[in-house]
């Protein structure tokens, strides 16, 4: 409606233009003929009316330079008409071009609602929007009341888009975000009796609030769905006779970094990883309890250095009471580490990366307690071993287990009642890890093709060391007998891991594509095995490849393929090795 009233307006303001042209034309050439005597070539239309100032001034005359002069401003306004012409053919052209814009942005029948029609069909103020201001132009001189409909470029249905999002996920200090994925992932291959063939459904939900509550103080709590007594994921699986799924406290943290001193930051609660790792050894969904504190400065005087930082943590894992009759207070598990972290510059497209780190993990005996006991199958007391701690992966770490049978002896003979009970567990080594990692980023010509390598060692330097600390089983009872038994012999020698990884492309915006490969090979005593990579075959003893595929469908909207192959390693081994167990992940994550 604006747009054919400013049509108008500019039609009626060219007419008369014309028109006083014409008008000022006719009379400037009849004084021009009563001046020089003579009449033109052409006899004017009698007809035509003539001006009363030519009759009321007859002896008025022009000179030829002022009929020249004349001529030449009709000329510019000739001139001036014709660009004006020009430019209303082209807002003509782009207004079209809008309005068949706009028509494809209606929505279409069945196509959920967009934030923009969402905040046109509620009154209501969103929490913490500012009203708009009036108008300073005021009401319209008409008194006529303002279109709701009035045409709006992309660009400022895009600003409003952004502004209510930016209002929906910001409220004060805090700030708001998450993600939903859905996976497919079908099992096939693997062990000959096809035990872990499968197609299951997962999906996993996360909710973060991030607040900056000062210069010096941030924190923030994520919420996730998963089995909450198993660590290294926060997927859930779609089973269990429709129930409601568990949403838990995935991360609870404080951080405090002194502008007076800004290379420090303490952090405390459940957090993120502060140190450089891959899933060699730790699993990306674990999130470590405990105090980490960084020191990290970015490095200017030197050509190729180009930052520097030392990182410590102390994680609590667990509590246990002694047995002792004279001593039974609770004795803490916790990893004791650091990192050294270095980032170079080598050339203009070329940055390498070096972390140092060791992992202590002092008295880890509680794990392989709280993993056995979560896999004790006991029949007759099934609440019993109800999941102190669950693992993604079987373990393949070397336990020794002593389990108590309860009996009945009659006439000196002792029968099994059927009941058991795991009373201790322990590994046969302890793990202290030194592990090493280097990464190249190279920059590509084109943005969207960045290169990546990155290459982890590890080396558990106390395999086995733990054989000579195990208790050894009570004596036998009239009531209880006591057994041991070993998973798995352990071999000092089986202490290492490697990954060695490739990416090509990223997944940050619209289009982009991301291609990656793993290559990775973990002995049996190498690491921790219930507490890295989660998704691969098993925790170790194990050889595996990943490949993976990431297309960036929508700036909220990733799609993705993983293939996982893998089977134990068959060191010393008289069979022949397990075939490959394949297993594929077809995901789609929505973030918000």
């Amino acid at each position: 409606m604006l747009i054919r009233t400013f049509r108008k307006k500019r039609k009626s303001k060219l007419t008369a233009q014309i028109l006083a042209a014409a008008l000022s034309l006719v009379m400037l050439s009849q004084g021009t003929w009563a001046a020089d005597g003579a009449a033109p070539d052409v006899t004017p239309d009698s007809s035509s009316p003539v001006p009363s100032s030519a009759s009321a001034k007859p002896n008025s005359t022009v000179s030829a330079g002022d009929f020249g002069e004349l001529k030449a401003l009709i000329e510019a306004q000739s001139e001036e008409l014709r660009q004006i012409s020009t430019q209303l053919k082209e807002q003509q052209a782009k207004t079209q071009a809008l309005e068949d814009e706009l028509a494809a942005t209606k929505p279409v029948a069945g196509v959920v609602a967009t934030p923009l029609a969402i905040s046109e069909s509620v009154t209501a103020p969103v929490v913490g929007q500012i009203p708009a201001a009036a108008s300073p132009a005021g009401p319209s001189a008409s008194g006529a009341a303002q279109p709701r409909n009035q045409v709006q470029t992309p660009q400022d249905l895009s600003n409003r888009v952004g502004n209510l999002e930016q209002r929906l996920t910001t409220f004060g200090p805090f700030t708001f975000s998450g993600d939903f994925r859905l996976r497919e992932e079908p099992f096939f291959g693997g062990p000959a009796n096809q035990s872990l063939d499968q197609n299951r459904e997962r999906f996993r939900l996360r909710f973060n609030v991030n607040a900056k509550l000062n210069n010096d103080f941030s924190g923030g709590f994520t919420l996730a769905s998963g089995d909450v007594n198993d660590p290294t994921t926060t997927n859930q699986t779609v089973t269990g006779f429709f129930s409601r799924k568990a949403i838990a406290i995935d991360r609870a943290y404080v951080s405090y970094t002194p502008t007076s001193f800004k290379p420090l930051t303490l952090t405390g609660g459940k957090f993120s990883y502060p140190w450089y790792n891959t899933e060699l050894t730790w699993d990306k969904d674990l999130n470590p309890e405990g105090i980490a504190e960084a020191l990290a400065w970015d490095v200017h005087s030197l050509p190729a250095l180009k930052k520097f930082a030392i990182i410590g943590f102390q994680l609590p894992f667990a509590q246990v009471a002694g047995v002792s009759t004279t001593n039974q207070s609770l004795v803490s598990s916790v990893v004791y580490g650091g990192q050294v972290q270095t980032t170079w510059q080598l050339l203009p497209r070329v940055k390498f990366g070096a972390y140092s780190g060791l992992y202590n993990w002092h008295n880890a005996d509680p794990i392989a307690l709280a993993l056995a006991k979560a896999n004790a199958k006991n029949p007759q007391t099934p609440l019993t071993g109800v999941l102190p701690l669950g693992t993604g992966n079987t373990v393949q770490n070397s336990i020794v287990t002593t389990t108590a049978t309860n009996v009945v002896t009659v006439a000196g003979t002792s029968y099994s009642t059927g009941v058991t009970n795991i009373t201790n567990a322990q590994f046969a080594s302890k793990f202290a890890l030194s592990d090493s990692l280097a990464r190249f980023d190279v920059n590509t010509p084109s943005d969207k093709w960045p290169v990546s390598f990155i290459g982890d060692y590890v080396q558990n330097m106390e395999a086995c060391a733990n054989v000579k600390n195990i208790l050894t089983a009570p004596a036998n009872t009239t009531s209880i007998h006591y057994t041991q038994s070993t998973n798995f012999a352990c071999n000092s020698r089986e202490r290492r891991g490697y990954w060695g990884e490739a990416q090509v492309g990223r997944a940050q915006k619209t289009g982009d594509w991301q291609f990656d490969y793993a290559r990775i090979f973990i002995e049996r005593e190498a690491v921790l095995s219930n507490f890295d990579y989660s998704d691969i075959r098993q925790g170790s003893n194990v050889t595996q490849h990943r490949v993976m595929a990431i297309y960036e469908a929508h700036p909220n909207v990733q799609l993705s393929f993983t293939a996982l192959i893998g089977r134990p390693l068959n060191f010393n081994s008289t069979t022949a090795a397990q075939p490959w167990l394949k297993r594929l992940q077809f995901d789609a994550i929505y973030t918000f």
